[in-house]
Formats: structure tokens, C-alpha cells, sequence
């Protein structure tokens, strides 16, 4: 491609071109790729111009330009603080606050559907253009389509960032990173999760608590001043801390966790990014000179060592020389790791590293069932030599018996020496299926009969110990090659490992063992094991795990929150078996938070036991954004009376009173949840469940964790939905009321069909639910002897409103017959009182109890007639009194009938989810978070811990310095604990 670019200046919002012969007129400043790595752009300072380049014309080598931007001068004051681009060749820019979009391919400038302040933009991986700025004095997100036919892009959604949060990244998989308080939260826009990664009490700006982040879809990688923090996605707590001027412990950790990808782009500049950059360089100049692709004034000799300003995307790199863009690959990763064994693999260990999980990130290598399965094994009864596989200076033995394995690990200490044995380990009762391989140079991994194994080398204690088993029972299919293939090529689909199951505990100790004492296993196989524990009755086991989860997250209340939820999933477990755990439970994190000390602000007084997500910085405000011509008219009204009566001075008892108020977190983790692997239509006819929808324990809604988890869910959805069913019901009841007792003349032909119309869809739709809640568990909406009530209560209006209608339409046909008039033909004023307006107020008191209500015009009623209404009356006085019978209990026992309100607020909460929310509902973040916190008054506390310590219910044992801290908070002598 020739050289000759276009020039594009632009110059009060026109853009035109020229012919251009020369590149930046001074070193480069800024690199931007797009977030396929399919163009790239470049910015020089000191002449304002912007370069695209073409990437995909060549495979390696020096990228040709594609077009230059001038910026005029005269526009903008400011220098441009960024670009971005995407892959079909969109540029934007901010210079000072101003946004510039540009299309490279026609020289036309993009306008957006909105103005703002814009402080930072980037392109997402599906081509959508994210802008980040200040509208109103309001702080948000705008994400913007890009395939328009038009210049004008439309914004599909918004999110409103609150005030005390400040953006610090915006990825280009739709990852959001805000800092407030302290804290580094990440909101994933897809999935609409908001979690806390990393936390620093000791550092006060917002802006400096992490200079780089680096994510995929498992972790996300922090890099700070001095240290690389590596956040488990899955687990939502830190894995791994590394010590960015340890190159030595850097490069074990890649080689042995595979993640090159995610850890590169924070080490810019290192020594080990020097190192393995080189030989990326090194081996594209190979490549070039040998295909004859260099040009004489690019020979290898007058090429520095590495280019300038190197960006990476996952396959290449691109970097300066010469003002010119080169592209060069990053292929075989491990390879080039092992070539620079010797220079970093001293013999030096790290335990920061080797105490952390290596299985946690092998679980996400895309591991195929082809690359395992190559060589299937034949186990010779005589003569049967070990298996050998080496990688750099450690080598494998696996020495095969029948039905017994020896795993032998040797070492060298350099390339001359000799092999000398560190461990070995034997396993029993097993069959190898296929030829073992090694993950890296510590893990083996292995297919047998009786399930998947890794085993992994532990350099520091010189042993061999089981790191994974998913237990398969192939013993029947070991000679049926087809049959084996199946059942791994199933186990292999997914992008990770299965987790265990319940045979992979009850057949091998040493892996309980494992999980117990290593942290991120527990977290990530917790649930499972406790599970296994319960329904063993492996009463020790229990006990262990449940402390290991408390003390787990004492030492760390701010990461290790997650451990929690191990306790909160195994709730109705409990409930069934061990109830006892779950008072003690109650009992140790009552009044606890996630932080090291309490927080209290001044509040509303109307917020005790309010529950709100703390975690949440970012809110979805996108159905409000499509108003914003209301949301100006409204804004310019109140800020207009706010300054017309900002001088005027409000009593005292005018104003809003403020109470000092604490924050709590609700240890039930994850407890309001539902499985994110479901099936929409499956999940729809027959619901899958959570923890709060099995658990129905009194206990829980005894203390302020109960009823702010009841608070959250009412005030979130619950209140709204029951409000809607109770006027479906009544207009159901108001329908079929208006049509039996008003008289005709009141209520012509038209109106009664409309009315008994709506009756039969009403009916019908409260059916519905009935029935789906028949088909959800049959044998207990059977035993409940109230749901047949409920159905007999729908189906009496739907058949008379029906039986009404057919008469209607058949009075024409019958009319005819004048012996028989007498039953179709519609009472009159002259034979019947029951036609006046007071009718109403008779069936109103009939209803009460009153026989004689309607005895004056019973004769002048069919039959039929007679006994619907007494039906229908009875039915509705039985459903009347089922609705307000708890009401009945306050004046025995005002206690016992709160915690009984809690709890069938809980069972009708647990209806609307099941049978009134959609699926994709019950797995909205905002509805159902997996950290709840809420706010208590001060005051209301004092007395409550007071209380607590009377009854000798103030439990220490636990949290005991979180506890202190609260009571020197709530200005409480501790002298007045009782004496154990």
C-alpha cells in the first residue's frame, strides 16, 4: 500500500481531506488498539496528529499508515488525554471535555443522540462505543449502537454511577472498574454482577489504588504500586499475591498457572517483559529474514534490541520504531518460558505462590479431549516399563501394576547433572485408560476407570498429594474404547473441570483432606463437601468445616466474606438435620460487618432495618434515559424553587430529623440465590430454588438479619406484586359481585357480558397459578387443604360467569317456549326488592352472618342461583378469614405473632418468586444480591446488645474484636458482660 494518507482537519465541526505525504512530526505518545486487535491508532503530542494503521494486511513486519488527523489548534485548548478505535475503523477522541468521533472509512463526523462532559470512551468487544461523562451534574455511562445507517449514533443504555465512585477502567469485555471508599468494585454489564475485588484501608485516594488492572472471564489481575493482586471471578476473593520486583516468582507463577495472557500487560517494562518480549522480537526477525521481508534499511543489524511502547493483544504485539508501527507475534507461550528456565528458575521457592491452588487456574486451561486422549494405554501382565514425561529439569515416572499405580518424581539440579529421586506416591484400586501428561512441570493429570486425577508436586514439603478427582465409574467400559470416548468427550465439553460429585468424598479421604486444608478449594468445593458431610452424618467433618468458614473470614473480614456462603447454601440442609448449626450460626454473626471496624452515619430516622446492596455503584437507568426530555423539564422546576427558596429559613420542627445509624452485613451469603445453569422453559414449569425458598426456619426471622432480609425483598418486589395479585383479586371479587347483585336496569346487557368476561379471565389467571403450583410439588398443594379452597373459590365464578353467558345466548331460542319463561326471564322491580340498590348491602350482610339479609326474595330465585351464591358467599367468608386470621394472634402475644408476620411474609415472598417472577427475573443481581447490608438505628442497638448481654446472649467467642469495636461504637461499659 502507498504511503499517501488523507489529512483531516477539523475546523468548527467540518472534516475534509487532503492529500498527506508524511507521518508524526515527532515521537509517538499514545497506542491504541482495537478490542479485536483489528486497527490500530497512534497520537503525537507535539504536532496533534493521529495516525491509523492497517493491521490485517500483514501477517508480521512494519504496518503501513492508513490515514492521518490533524487537530486544529485553534479548537481545542487542551491536548487530547485519549483516542480509541474500534475494528471497523470508528475514531474517537476527548480533547478537554469534548468528544470527536470520526468515520476513517467516508472522512464523516458521528454525532451522538446526547451532550455531555465526556471524561473517557473505548469501544467494546461487540463493536459498541461506551462513553463515560457528566450530564445534569449527574455522573454516568452511556453505551451507544454503532451499526446505524445514519451519522448519529442512538444510545441503547444507561447507568448512573454514584457519587462517591470514581472510574478508573472500562474493559473491552464489558467490564466497568469503579474505586469508592477504598474499595475497587467491577460491574459486568452482561451479567448485571457488581463485586468487590480489592480493598486498601491504608491509602485514601481513590485514583491510586491500582495503576493497571488485566481480567478474562476467570480472574482479574490488579497491579498497585508494589504488588500484582489476582481476584478469582468465581470465588469473588484474592488467590494469589505476587511481588512485582520478584521477577523470579513472577515467571514460576506464569509457567505454572499458564497465565501469560493475563499477567503480561500489567509487568510492562520489567525485566521479565524485557525478557520474553526479546524473544518474540527475536523470532519475528527470524521469520522476516528468512522469507527475504526486510528491507535493506531494516536488516536485522541496524534493528534495536526491542520497539518502543509496546501494546499486546492476546496473539500480537505492536510496537514503535522509527515512528513506524511494527507487528510481531506472541506463539507458544510455554516454550518461550521454558527457553528462559535457566535465567529465572533459581533455586529459590516462594510459598506466596506454591501454597495457592494450581488446580484453581488449571481448572480453566481449555483442555480437549483429543490432546489427552492420543495414545490409549495397554496394560502388558509381564514386562510393563514406566512412563516418562519430562518438562525442563523435573521428570515423571509412572510405574503401572494391576489395579496400582507409583508416581515417582525426579529432579536435576542443572542439564549435566543426574536424575535424582525427590517423592513418590502409590495409588490403589485404579485402571489407567490413557496416557498420563503433564499440565506443567508439578501437575499430572490422569484418566482412569474409576475418574479424572490430578496429581500435583509440592517442591517445598517434597511430596506428591491428589489436587483433583471427579469420580466416573467406566470399570464396565475399560475394553469399549467407543464407550469411554463417549463419557470423557462429555466430561470435556465444558470450558472447565466438573466438580466433584458425592462419590468423589465417600471414596477417598486424602482429597477430603486436600479441600479442608487448602482455602480456595474449600471455597470453590465447599458446598458439595458440607453437603456430603450432612448426609454421611459425619459429625466431625461438619464441625470442622463450619469452624474453618468462621475462621476464614475472621482473619479477613474484608476478602473472605465468601466463605459465609458455604454455611448460607447448606441452610435448609441443616434445617432438616442439624438445626442446631443453624442457631449457632445466628448466634456468632449476629450484628457483624465486613469491614474491621463499624461505620455510622446520619440517616433518615425512618431507616432502621433498611437493607440495601452496598457493593452496588452503578445503577441501570436506562427506561429513565428514554424520558430525558421530562427528566430536563422537571430538573430545571425543582432547581428553580430550590433557589427560590434557598434563603428561607424552616423551623426546626419543620425540617427532616437525622439519627445516627450503623451498618450491618447479613451473613446469609448467597442465601437468596438461584442456579445460573438452568433452562429457561424447564425452569419456568418447574422452578429450581434457592436456600430461602427451602428454609423456613422461626429462628431466623427472630433476629435483625431475618427482617432486614425480609425488608430487602419486600420493599424490592415483594410489596409490588402482592399488591397486583390483590387487585386481580378483587377485581376478580368486584367483577362477579357487580353482575349477581346489581339489577339490570342499572347494568344493561353489554355491561353484564363485558363483566362476566372479565370474570372468566380473571379467574382463569389465578387458576393458572394454582396450577402451577400443583405441578410444582403435587403432593403438598394436595395436603393443603386451603389450595382446594382457593381453586373451588376461582372455578365457582368462572363456571357461572360461563353458565350466565350460554343462558344469554340461548333467551332468544327459549323465549318461545312461555310455560318455561318463568326461569330464563329476569327478575322486575314488581316481583323482586333484590333488583334496588340496597341489594348490595344485603349480600353484604348475608356475608356477615345475617340470615334474614335475603330470606324476603329467596322464592323468587332458581335454584341453581341459590346455590352458588351460598357458595360462593361461604367461600369467600372461609378466604376472608384465612387472610386475617394471624391478625387474631397480636392480642395474645405480640412477640411470637412478629416473628410469625416474618415468617408468612416469607412463604408469600417465596410464592411470588416461584410462580409470579420469570426466570431471567429471579436471576437479576438487583433483586437478588449475594451480599446483603442494612442500616440500624444507634439508639435501637444500644438497647438490643444491652438486652443481649442481660439474657447472656451476647456471644465473644467469635469476632471478639469486631464485637469491641461495637461496643466502644455504642458507648457500652463492658464491665456489665455477664461472668461466665
Amino acid at each position: 500500500m502507498s504511503n499517501v494518507t488523507k489529512e483531516i482537519e477539523i475546523d468548527k465541526n467540518e472534516l475534509y481531506g487532503q492529500i498527506q505525504h508524511k507521518l508524526h512530526n515527532g515521537s509517538i505518545n499514545k497506542i491504541e488498539v482495537s478490542s479485536n486487535g483489528k486497527y490500530l491508532v497512534t497520537y503525537c503530542e507535539s504536532d496533534r496528529s493521529i495516525i491509523g494503521w492497517n493491521v490485517e494486511d500483514i501477517n508480521e513486519g512494519k504496518l503501513e499508515s492508513d490515514i492521518i488527523i490533524k487537530i486544529n489548534y485553534n479548537l481545542f485548548e487542551d491536548n487530547v488525554k485519549q483516542i480509541c478505535v474500534s475494528d471497523d475503523k470508528k475514531l474517537a477522541y476527548i480533547c478537554g471535555k469534548r468528544l470527536e468521533i470520526i468515520n476513517i472509512y467516508n472522512n464523516k463526523e458521528i454525532k451522538l443522540n446526547l451532550k455531555s462532559d465526556a471524561r473517557y470512551c473505548a469501544f467494546n468487544s461487540k463493536g459498541e462505543f461506551i462513553l463515560y461523562g457528566i450530564v445534569h451534574n449527574r455522573v454516568s455511562i452511556w453505551i451507544f449502537s454503532t451499526q446505524t445507517k445514519n451519522d448519529e449514533w442512538i444510545c441503547k443504555r444507561n447507568y448512573e454511577i454514584r457519587n462517591d465512585s470514581q472510574l478508573i477502567n472500562i474493559s473491552k469485555d464489558n467490564k466497568f472498574y469503579f474505586a469508592a471508599n477504598n474499595f475497587i468494585y467491577e460491574y459486568n454489564i452482561l451479567t448485571g454482577k457488581n463485586i468487590r475485588i480489592f480493598c486498601n484501608y491504608e491509602n485514601n485516594e481513590n485514583n491510586e489504588l491500582v495503576d493497571k488492572i488485566s481480567s478474562n472471564e476467570s480472574f482479574t489481575c490488579l497491579k498497585t504500586k508494589d504488588k500484582i493482586i489476582i481476584y478469582s471471578i468465581e470465588l469473588e476473593i484474592p488467590v494469589a499475591t505476587l511481588d512485582i520486583n520478584n521477577d523470579t516468582q513472577l515467571y514460576n507463577f506464569i509457567k505454572q498457572t499458564g497465565s501469560s495472557n493475563l499477567l503480561l500487560p500489567l509487568l510492562s517494562n520489567s525485566e521479565i517483559w524485557n525478557s520474553i518480549m526479546k524473544h518474540y522480537w527475536r523470532k519475528c526477525l527470524d521469520r522476516l529474514e528468512q522469507n527475504n521481508e526486510l528491507s535493506n534499511e531494516y536488516q536485522t543489524e541496524n534493528l534495536p534490541d526491542l520497539p518502543y511502547n509496546i501494546q499486546t493483544t492476546n496473539e500480537y504485539a505492536f510496537g514503535v520504531i522509527s515512528e513506524y508501527i511494527w507487528k510481531f507475534k506472541l506463539e507458544n507461550t510455554y516454550e518461550t518460558l521454558e527457553k528462559l528456565h535457566d535465567h529465572f528458575d533459581k533455586k529459590e521457592t516462594y510459598k506466596s505462590y506454591d501454597q495457592l491452588s494450581i488446580h484453581l487456574f488449571n481448572s480453566y486451561m481449555n483442555i480437549k479431549y483429543e490432546d489427552i486422549s492420543a495414545e490409549k494405554f495397554e496394560f502388558k501382565e509381564e514386562n510393563q516399563e514406566p512412563i516418562e514425561l519430562f518438562r525442563n529439569l523435573v521428570k515423571w515416572e509412572v510405574k503401572i501394576n494391576y489395579k496400582n499405580v507409583e508416581l515417582q518424581v525426579y529432579k536435576k539440579i542443572d542439564v549435566d547433572s543426574e536424575w535424582e529421586l525427590i517423592c513418590k506416591k502409590r495409588i490403589d484400586e485404579l485402571n489407567i485408560c490413557y496416557i498420563p501428561m503433564l499440565l506443567n512441570d508439578n501437575s499430572i493429570f490422569i484418566l482412569t476407570t474409576i475418574g479424572i486425577f490430578i496429581y500435583h508436586f509440592d517442591e517445598n514439603n517434597k511430596s506428591i498429594f491428589l489436587s483433583y478427582f471427579y469420580y466416573m465409574d467406566l470399570n464396565k467400559y475399560y475394553n469399549n474404547t467407543k464407550k469411554l470416548q463417549y463419557h470423557y468427550k462429555k466430561v470435556f465439553s465444558n470450558h472447565t473441570l466438573p466438580s466433584p460429585n458425592y462419590e468423589s468424598f465417600k471414596l477417598n479421604d486424602s482429597w477430603i483432606s486436600y479441600i479442608i486444608d487448602n482455602k480456595e478449594n474449600l471455597l470453590k468445593y465447599g458446598d458439595e463437601l458440607l453437603s456430603f458431610a450432612i448426609k454421611e452424618d459425619k459429625l466431625e467433618l461438619i464441625d470442622e468445616i463450619y469452624k474453618k468458614c468462621i475462621n476464614y473470614f475472621e482473619e479477613d473480614l474484608v476478602n473472605n466474606r465468601m466463605f459465609l456462603s458455604i454455611i448460607s447454601h447448606i441452610i435448609p440442609l441443616l434445617n432438616r438435620y442439624y438445626p442446631e448449626y443453624i442457631s449457632r450460626y445466628l448466634s456468632e454473626t449476629d450484628l457483624i460487618v465486613d469491614s474491621p471496624f463499624y461505620n455510622i452515619k446520619h440517616q433518615n430516622d425512618n431507616l432502621h432495618l433498611y437493607a440495601f446492596q452496598y457493593d452496588s455503584q452503578i445503577i441501570n437507568s436506562t427506561l429513565w434515559s428514554k424520558y430525558q426530555i421530562l427528566y430536563k423539564i422537571v430538573y430545571y422546576i425543582l432547581n428553580t424553587i430550590l433557589q427560590l427558596t434557598s434563603f428561607i429559613k424552616f423551623p426546626t420542627y419543620i425540617t427532616k430529623s437525622t439519627k445516627p445509624t450503623i451498618i450491618f452485613m447479613n451473613p446469609y451469603i448467597k442465601f437468596v440465590n438461584y442456579p445460573q445453569n438452568y433452562n429457561w422453559f424447564l425452569d419456568f414449569i418447574k422452578p429450581k430454588t434457592s436456600p430461602f425458598i427451602e428454609t423456613i426456619n422461626e429462628n431466623i426471622y427472630k433476629t435483625w438479619n431475618g427482617e432486614a432480609l425480609i425488608n430487602f425483598k419486600w420493599n424490592t418486589y415483594g410489596k409490588y406484586y402482592y399488591m397486583i395479585i390483590w387487585i386481580m383479586f378483587t377485581a376478580l371479587l368486584g367483577c362477579f359481585t357487580a353482575v349477581s347483585t346489581i339489577p339490570q336496569i342499572y347494568n344493561n346487557e353489554g355491561i353484564q357480558k363485558q363483566l362476566l368476561t372479565a370474570s372468566i379471565i380473571l379467574g382463569f389467571i389465578h387458576i393458572c397459578f394454582e396450577i402451577r403450583q400443583m405441578v410444582y410439588n403435587p403432593i403438598k398443594w394436595i395436603y393443603d387443604f386451603w389450595n382446594k379452597i382457593d381453586m373451588i373459590a376461582y372455578l365457582l365464578p368462572i363456571y357461572t360467569s360461563i353458565y350466565w353467558l350460554q343462558i344469554n345466548d340461548r333467551n332468544d331460542h327459549i323465549i318461545r317456549f312461555a310455560h318455561a319463561f318463568y326461569i330464563l326471564s329476569p327478575l322486575c322491580v314488581k316481583t323482586n326488592v333484590s333488583i334496588d340498590f340496597m341489594t348490595i348491602i344485603s349480600v353484604l350482610r348475608f356475608l356477615t352472618g345475617d340470615p334474614n339479609a335475603l330470606s324476603g326474595y329467596w322464592a323468587y330465585l332458581d335454584s341453581s342461583i341459590i346455590i352458588l351464591i351460598v357458595l360462593y358467599s361461604f367461600l369467600i367468608i372461609i378466604y376472608l378469614i384465612n387472610v386475617f386470621a394471624d391478625l387474631l394472634n397480636m392480642a395474645i402475644n405480640k412477640d411470637n405473632v412478629r416473628v410469625s408476620y416474618l415468617t408468612q411474609k416469607a412463604k408469600i415472598l417465596a410464592d411470588i418468586e416461584l410462580f409470579c417472577l420469570l426466570p431471567t427475573q429471579r436471576r437479576w443481581k438487583s433483586w437478588f444480591p449475594e451480599v446483603i447490608h442494612y442500616y440500624a438505628d444507634v439508639d435501637k442497638t444500644r438497647e438490643k446488645v444491652i438486652e443481649m448481654m442481660s439474657k447472656g446472649e451476647w456471644n465473644t467467642k467469635e469476632f471478639s474484636k469486631l464485637k469491641e469495636d461495637l461496643l466502644i461504637k455504642l458507648n457500652i461499659n463492658v464491665n456489665i458482660l455477664p461472668v461466665d
